[in-house]
């Protein structure tokens, strides 16, 4: 995306694509209430207040008119992009959106590139480039808590602690050239110990940050959930209860699920992107075992895994030893256990199957963050509002937005604080084993550019391009 010139007055549609109650047509630009009041019956607008709403007529070139509507008056410097803007409230036919938008460019304005409103409103300095792509996120986000964390950006929360950490940076880099500049005298500003401390500690946060764009990402996309389980456990039909249809095959023949089969659903603050996977048994099928291997795949990347059990099989505690002895993972996901067609055996012989699962489960809590057992019934419906609960109630999920907890979300400011991270590991070993000054600032020169590229103070074009085209036109 190439502006040529940020000081054209430009337009476009606001509002979604589509008929509605109304649409807002925005209007921005040192001519916005110039042109504005050429196609503007009812008070003059040039003579309004900012922040003001005036009912009128829009007319056309010809003076017939289009629509009578609210005009909303917002002068410069007190506006979102920091220009004069005027945003008229029409009626949302969309013959009309068409219409007023077309006026316009006929009267001086020119339609808006994707994502210009708010790359103005970053040229203005109105708000820094992290809170200009939290605008993005806000409008895309699916969910209660990706709003949060959106708006939490937007307000610049984020921003203000790279503030923090460029701040403690910078006054690690003035000691440091300091320390250059008075080599050779008999003086000492700050002890390398002094210096070490606040490299780490600033390396801790980065890294903090960093190792929270996991947690952030899912929350944002999606929280990923694997159900997993032998053939014939109730997976499909699980994830059909769960998201209220028949979206996955369910059937008595072993192997129906070959491939993942993916829905979304909202459940408390939280998007939960389950995976319905093939069933885990030893075959020759090659094709089954293709959704086998995907199955262990998907298992690895979740935040949450559901394992299926069918208590009514011969083996179940042996099922699910082999099941976790199966899942190869990191990530340290959360488990739930669910114990399925409790409707097909006594309570007795349930809580024997639980009982000996808590035991078995000792010998595998190293791959997980925390195990819980539930026993249900899909077919009848006993246990689901508990199970829905339970998900709900995770602590991969309660824990993840506490009131000082910061998440990353956005993937370029993620990359950017790698490699920050990697710099500042630089400074801190440099430090550790007294190497010189010079080479020790060359790093932390490198980290401190890359923490500017998370804000916009160090960008390019072709940066800025990348992130304003994913906007919406009238945004």
């Amino acid at each position: 995306m190439i502006i040529s010139n940020l000081n054209d007055t430009i337009c476009a549609i606001s509002t979604p694509a589509g008929t509605g109650g109304i649409a807002v047509v925005r209007l921005s630009g040192t001519l916005a209430i110039d042109i504005a009041d050429k196609a503007w019956q009812g008070k003059r607008l040039a003579d309004c207040k900012s922040h003001t709403a005036h009912l009128g007529n829009l007319t056309d070139t010809d003076g017939s008119i289009l629509d009578n509507c609210v005009a909303t008056i917002y002068r410069a410097p007190h506006s979102f992009t920091g220009d004069d803007v005027v945003e008229f409230s029409i009626h949302g036919s969309i013959w009309l959106q068409r219409a007023v938008v077309d006026m316009l460019v006929r009267r001086g304005a020119r339609i808006a590139l994707p994502g210009e409103f708010t790359r103005r409103a970053f040229a203005s300095g109105k708000m820094d480039l992290a809170q200009a792509e939290a605008v993005a996120d806000i409008i895309s986000s699916t969910s209660r808590a990706a709003h949060r964390i959106a708006v939490s950006q937007m307000r610049g929360h984020f921003s203000t602690r790279l503030v923090t950490l460029r701040e403690q940076l910078l006054e690690l880099a003035s000691l440091l050239e300091l320390e250059l500049d008075f080599s050779e005298e008999d003086v000492e500003f700050a002890s390398r110990n002094h210096l070490l401390k606040i490299s780490s500690d600033t390396l801790s946060e980065v890294n903090r940050l960093y190792q929270s764009f996991r947690q952030g990402h899912a929350i944002k996309e999606g929280i990923p959930v694997a159900i997993i389980g032998k053939t014939n456990a109730g997976k499909s039909s699980l994830l059909n209860s769960i998201v209220g249809d028949d979206k996955a095959i369910v059937s008595d023949i072993h192997g129906t699920t070959r491939d993942i089969i993916e829905d979304t659903i909202e459940l408390g603050d939280y998007r939960f992107r389950f995976m319905d996977t093939a069933g885990i048994r030893h075959t020759t099928d090659s094709i089954e075992k293709i959704g086998i291997e995907r199955s262990l795949h998907a298992a690895e990347n979740a935040q949450i895994i559901i394992m299926v059990i069918d208590t009514s099989s011969a083996t179940p505690v042996n099922d699910f030893n082999e099941l976790c002895s199966n899942i190869n993972t990191t990530t340290l996901p959360q488990l739930i256990v669910v114990l399925n067609k409790n409707d097909k055996t006594d309570s007795a012989t349930t809580d024997g199957i639980m009982s000996s699962i808590r035991k078995k489960s000792d010998e595998h809590n190293a791959k997980f963050t925390g195990i819980q057992i539930l026993p249900l019934s899909v077919i009848t419906g006993e246990g689901m509002d508990i199970f829905r609960k339970t998900l709900e109630n995770r602590e991969v999920v309660n824990n993840s937005t506490g009131e000082n907890e910061m998440l990353i979300t956005n993937a370029r400011h993620a990359e950017a604080l790698h490699h920050a991270s990697v710099n500042l590991k630089a400074v801190v070993d440099g430090l550790s084993n007294g190497l010189s000054g010079d080479f020790i600032a060359q790093d932390l020169r490198e980290a401190l550019s890359h923490l500017a590229e998370v804000t916009g103070e160090i960008s390019t074009p072709d940066i800025l391009a990348s992130i304003f085209t994913r906007f919406c036109i009238g945004k």
